[in-house]
This record gives C-alpha cells, structure tokens and sequence, in this order.
C-alpha cells in the first residue's frame, strides 16, 4: 500500500466508511484500497491537501501515503432553488445600502452548492440588492416586498411575486431550499413543491416580536395546517433543533452550520501577539466589556505587548473610543473599522484568539470564520455554537470570561490552533452544501 490513496469525500467516503465509529478495521484494508483505486482510475476521486486526522493509524496505512479527503463535484448535478430573502442582519430594521452581497454568508454557501456541480439560484428581497451593479458567479433574482409596514423586510419579507415564480418553474428545480420555518418563502414551497423543499431552520426560539404572539401563531397553526409535507429540516445547531423539532417532526439530528469560503478564509499557524473582536460596533456586542477585560489583562506582567483589534462599524463606535482614551489604551486597542473578507481573514488569521461577550446574539457567522481561519474562539455560552467550541476544544466557552481564560487561550494557543485547523473541513461552504443535499437524498429515499 506504499502508494497516494486518493478518494472522493461522496459517495466513495460515507459509502465505505464509517465515521461514527473506527472506519475501517484492519482487514478491510485491501478491500478498501481496491475500491479506492477503483474510484480514482474511473475519475470520480479528486485530490485536495485537507487531510481527515481521524485516518492517521499505524494499523491502517502509512500516513505519509494516504490523502483522504476532497470537494469533488457531485455526479447527480442538480438544479438548486435557494430561497434566503435577508442577505445580512439589518440593525434596527434599518437595511444599509452596500456595495457588493458577496461578501455575505449565503452568497459564499451558493458557492459551496456551484463547487459541487450544481446548477443554483439565490431568491432574495430587492431591499438587499447592492447600490451598484456587480456580476455573479450564479443567477441572483431580487423580489419587491409588499405591506412593509406590517411585514418588515428586515425581520419578516413578504413578496408575493416569489409566489407564481415558484408555481411556474418548480419543475426546473430539484431541490428548494428555504431559510427558516417561519418566513413565508418557505410557507410558499411547502405549499407548492412540499417534496422538493428543505427548511434550513436558525432561530432557536420564538422572535420577541409582539411578546411572541405571531411566532406562536405561525408555529403551532400555519406549520402544523400547511407546512409538515416538506422533505426535511436542517438545523443549523443543536439549540435550533431542540426548538423546531417540537413543531416539525422531519427535523433532522444532522446539524449544518453556515459554511465558510475557505477560498476567501485561508488559516495560519503563525500568529502576532494580538487578539480580535469582529462585529458591529452596537450596544448588544458588549465590546465595552471586552476592552475593560483587555485593560485588566494589558496590566499583567509578561502580556503588556499583546494588542487588541476591534473591526467593525456601528452607532457606539464614539463612545468605545473615547473608553479606550478613559482607559488609556490607545496605544494597545486599534479600531480597523469595516474591512472586507479577504483583509479581515488576514487579521483574523494572524491573531491569537477571536473574541466575543455578546448580550444577545445565538448565531453568529464571524465564529466559524475564525475557526476556519485557525483561530481560537473566547466566547460566553449566549452563541449557539458554543457547545461544539467546548467539546471540541476549538476555543474556550464559558460565561463571565476573563483574564485568567484569556491567559489560557495565549499560554496554548498551539494546542487550540491545531484544534481549530483540524475541524476546519466541517465549517467549509462544500461540506455544508453537500450535507444539505445528503439531507435531500435520504428524504427520498424514505418517501
């Protein structure tokens, strides 16, 4: 076996492997290898440098020799329907005009779906269309939202042209998938092509909105009348499903975060004697508390060069600074103001753990960029992916977190690296891609 065993993450992979348990035993081997070649002489293995840990076995192959894991293109290419009408967050229900969607996380998952052979549409509302024109790797349709007054585009978009554009081209499509239970994109599919449509679910609870009177009525009446056809759920977390498992018993275990653009989030082992917090500059991100735990840790012997980077813009931009004056860190904290992917990875990357003490958020996309990234993650338990940052070791979750945690985090920071670059291929757009229409595939097989 003194030979580059080349395979296919799908199907060769899950067909031949097992990943909840030991994946081959020892005796499989030869079998295994004759089938590994067999996929790579009829041209459906790839090479990728992403190496699967788990497959490191002196019982198994020689770890020189074996290359396991790739992003090939799926030989069932299918036309893909993806309905996401909110681009970004909007804070305050006020939608910012930007120059570019590109950068934004569900244009960066189409992405995922186009590297895998697919053929995908993006269905969004015409508020989140850039203010100037821009080409895209794929079609984008912007849809009116009508009653803005009632249904807020920023939290809830009604657009009743997506209704007959869904009617008359459903059969083109083989797949729709729709962000979240209770918005009325999915209310749509699910009415329409109810076998075709994948719900991939992020809220974890209620929307405050009228002390949760709507999001009540949505999910114990309109879900349970009009929507339980569908072919399947998606949570995004383990809080997600606990919370939509309740209303839609076709709630996969199978959790799909937001997938990165590992293209756009390259890691790095190397790192300066930084550390970052990347958000909006606003009163729930809690960054005023971040840097009065800076200040405490600036004090400490042997730590007094280490420098904070806050990117981001927001309404409390002002008053941070002039606390950073207060405080008189101005020359340890440094604000980068808003950066675009590709120079945000490159801070991200070079610092030596990403920072977050949010007051409200559960979901937020900056972790798993960091963590792709190869940077540790010092976060509260308010996220929803703090479980996985705990389990794993990608970081430290923990409430009230301070010095003594920040200390840990720098003092092994080669330990929590590894860590993160090692669950990096889990975080990617094509894994999440291919786990949503995995998710398809046995709904129909069960059908």
């Amino acid at each position: 076996f003194r030979k580059k065993v080349v395979m296919s993450d799908v199907p060769f992979f899950k067909e031949y492997a097992n990943r909840d348990s030991l994946f081959f035993r020892t005796g499989d081997v030869e079998d295994l290898a004759d089938k590994l070649q067999q996929a790579l002489d009829s041209g459906n293995a790839s090479t990728n440098a992403n190496l699967y840990a788990e497959f490191y076995s002196e019982n198994i192959l020689e770890q020189d020799y074996i290359n396991l894991y790739s992003a090939p293109a799926d030989k069932h290419a299918m036309k893909v329907l993806i309905l996401n009408p909110i681009l970004f967050t909007a804070d305050n229900n006020v939608i910012p005009k930007v120059k570019s969607i590109k950068d934004t996380m569900i244009y960066n998952m189409c992405l995922g779906f186009k590297q895998l052979g697919h053929d995908v549409t993006l269905a969004a509302a015409e508020e989140y269309a850039p203010a100037e024109k821009e080409a895209y790797d794929f079609e984008i349709l912007f849809f009116k939202s009508k009653c803005k007054k009632l249904f807020q585009p920023a939290m809830l978009p009604f657009s009743p042209e997506l209704w007959p554009y869904i009617k008359e081209n459903e059969k083109s499509f083989d797949l729709l998938i729709s962000s979240e239970t209770f918005s009325f994109q999915s209310l749509f599919a699910a009415r329409i092509c109810p076998e075709k449509t994948v719900i991939w679910q992020e809220l974890t609870d209620h929307q405050n909105k009228f002390h949760r009177i709507p999001s009540k009525i949505w999910h114990n009446v309109i879900v349970r009348l009009f929507m339980q056809r569908i072919a399947a759920v998606a949570p995004r977390s383990r809080p997600a499903y606990k919370f939509i498992s309740k209303y839609m018993p076709q709630t996969v275990k199978q959790i799909v975060d937001h997938g990165i653009n590992v293209d756009k989030f390259t890691h790095s082992v190397k790192k300066e004697r930084q550390i970052i917090s990347s958000s909006q500059l606003i009163h729930r991100k809690n960054i005023d508390g971040i840097i009065r735990i800076f200040q405490q840790f600036h004090e400490m012997e042997a730590y007094e060069d280490i420098k904070l980077l806050i990117a981001g813009r927001g309404e409390e931009e002002a008053n941070l600074k002039k606390l950073v004056t207060k405080l008189k860190l101005t020359k340890s904290v440094r604000f980068l103001g808003f950066l675009p992917h590709q120079t945000l990875n490159k801070y991200i990357r070079e610092s030596l753990c990403f920072l977050i003490n949010t007051r409200k958020d559960l979901n937020m996309v900056s972790i798993p960029e960091a963590i792709v990234s190869g940077t540790p993650i010092l976060t509260n338990t308010q996220p929803a992916s703090a479980g996985y940052i705990q389990a794993n070791k990608l970081g430290i979750a923990k409430n009230q977190w301070g010095v003594d945690e920040l200390k840990e985090i720098i003092d092994n920071n080669s330990f929590y690296v590894k860590n993160c670059i090692g669950y990096r291929d889990n975080l990617t757009n094509v894994h999440s891609a291919q786990l949503l229409t995995d998710i398809y595939k046995k709904s129909i097989q069960k059908q």
